[in-house]
């Protein structure tokens, strides 16, 4: 009987022993330095600004057409003013429709492009977690998952590194 008794709070106390290893992690910190995410608004933000350039350029040439109409409108005659004045106004309307489409369209990729970029965070969070034996890893965010964490319960810079190295190892 004592054997049982023993085995039986043997048992108990090692159950009891168990704990889940967990931590947090601030996802605004590892979303705002993760290089990969750095890399990626160094991008977009070329690319808008190859876009403003672009934007510009046909502003400024639409412009120069304008005013060469008002110059020679006073010339025309009533039908000919109004039918160049209709065609530059149906031509400032499809440049806009169409830089706005490019515009739109490049919002899209890049909504797109960090949408994947978060999702590929949180798969490597997942696996960090699996290989590191945690039961959990929780979110922290301005939108308040984790109100309270021990300083030694977070593991941002860690993951932080590791994602980091991972990505410089796959450029």
């Amino acid at each position: 009987m004592k054997k049982i008794s023993l085995l039986v709070f043997a048992a108990i106390t090692a159950i009891s022993c168990e704990q889940d290893k967990i931590a947090y992690v601030d996802n605004t910190k590892l979303i705002k330095e993760y290089q990969e995410k750095i890399d990626l608004e160094n991008e977009y933000k070329i690319k808008y600004e190859n876009f403003q350039k672009k934007y510009d350029s046909v502003s400024s040439e639409f412009q120069k057409e304008a005013q060469a109409f008002e110059s020679s409108a006073k010339s025309l005659g009533q039908a000919k003013a109004q039918e160049q004045y209709n065609a530059l106004m149906q031509k400032r309307q499809q440049m806009a429709q169409s830089l706005q489409q490019q515009e739109q369209m490049l919002q899209q990729e890049s909504s797109q492009e960090v949408d994947s970029l978060v999702k590929k965070v949180r798969g490597f969070i997942k696996d960090y977690g699996k290989n590191n034996g945690y039961t959990f890893i929780l979110a922290e965010n301005e939108g308040g998952n984790v109100f309270y964490g021990e300083d030694s319960k977070d593991i941002t810079d860690e993951v932080l590194t590791e994602l980091n190295n991972t990505y410089k190892a796959k450029k």
